[in-house]
């Protein structure tokens, strides 16, 4: 840390910041990404692209990414016609050296901008272009007219993650049902007080633990952590206080005084693994997610599909959190290939369960503008 506690407590004192006058409280709230909502929810001009597009592209943009690295952009060809890819700068080499997630990702995207466009009077034609994970370019886009469907599009702007605060109740069998149901037999939902929830419960922790203490991952986990305000409101995505449900006095601590260096001590590694031990703790089970396969086309429809169903999430009050180090660290690949037949090809460890209050979402997002190539 830059400060030490008597320079700190120093710096409140010579600021006048006194617990109690509300000059000290009224800056414990980090930047959220109604801070950054254009004045009248007036949209950005775009050029190439009218305001049914922006509009699409928009919704397309609130899809989940590991660590809200938004990995995508998208490459004008025409009018209504694009290419969607992998942003280079924006992948995650140390936990997704594959481009899987990322790949997962685009897939959510897209489901967000079918559906997005569809409400708007277009039809998405959607053509497979890349041949391999590793390939920039992912999928080629056509927007067709079409009558326009009924869809609450709320449903994408109040999608959340959530962390914490989950109710330690076994999830009703009809929302089970309701949540599954774009996604057929490929998701499978284990009860918190199962053998098999034990399981992969004490995983979770075993290899969210291995890979805070693999330097490569924790390093490139800093890399996007923006604790300032400033450097979050110039970044637009990546992880906030806000997004880590880093709250009050904590949350404009982490805020003030500490830096991506600090990630990488064991002080900072010590209080992550606490903190995730008693959110594993929490919930009513697990869900897991499955592909057919695990071509460039199922990673993408896989994507799609849990979209899909993460949009029915809140009007279920169920929150899913997403442990996706058990997937990521390869002793916990080879832990499942071991235990279960290779047909069982898991894409998605989510944490779900029941919430008493449905927070609004919170993480940032880039405009338009800023992921558009021409």
């Amino acid at each position: 840390m830059r400060m030490h506690r008597r320079n700190f407590l120093r710096t409140l004192l010579a600021g006048g910041l006194v617990i109690g006058t509300g000059s000290l409280m009224s800056g414990c709230k980090g930047i959220t990404r109604d801070d950054l909502q254009a004045p009248g929810g007036s949209l950005e001009t775009v050029p190439g692209l009218d305001e049914s597009d922006v509009t699409i592209l928009q919704h397309a943009s609130l899809a989940p990414s590991g660590h809200n690295s938004q990995p995508w952009f998208v490459k004008i060809i025409g009018p209504k016609t694009w290419i969607v890819g992998i942003d280079p700068q924006r992948r995650l080499p140390a936990v997704d050296p594959e481009n899987r997630e990322a790949l997962l990702s685009i897939g959510a995207f897209i489901e967000n901008l079918s559906i997005a466009a569809g409400t708007l009077g277009f039809q998405t034609e959607i053509e497979i272009l890349a041949g391999s994970s590793m390939d920039e370019e992912i999928v080629k886009i056509s927007l067709k007219k079409a009558k326009p469907e009924k869809y609450s599009l709320e449903r994408i702007i109040k999608r959340r993650t959530i962390r914490a605060g989950f109710q330690s109740v076994e999830i009703r069998s009809h929302d089970v049902k309701a949540l599954s149901e774009s996604l057929k037999d490929n998701l499978f939902y284990i009860p918190r007080d199962t053998e098999h929830a034990k399981c992969i419960h004490e995983g979770a922790l075993e290899y969210f633990k291995a890979q805070s203490y693999r330097a490569g991952a924790q390093k490139e986990l800093s890399q996007w952590m923006h604790f300032k305000t400033s450097e979050a409101r110039n970044h637009r995505s990546g992880l906030t206080t806000e997004s880590m449900e880093i709250h009050g006095f904590a949350g404009w601590y982490v805020r003030t005084f500490m830096d991506k260096e600090d990630v990488m001590k064991e002080s900072f590694i010590k209080s992550g693994l606490d903190k995730v031990a008693k959110q594993a703790a929490e919930g009513g089970g697990w869900f897991i997610i499955t592909s057919k396969g695990e071509r460039v086309s199922d990673l993408i429809d896989t994507g799609r599909r849990f979209e899909r169903m993460a949009l029915k999430a809140r009007e279920h009050k169920l929150a899913i959190h997403p442990m996706t180090q058990f997937l990521e660290e390869k002793e916990g690949r080879e832990a499942i290939a071991k235990n279960h037949d290779e047909s069982m090809i898991p894409q998605f460890i989510l944490r779900v369960g029941y919430l008493s209050n449905y927070p609004d979402p919170v993480s940032l997002r880039r405009p338009v503008s800023w992921f558009i190539r021409t």
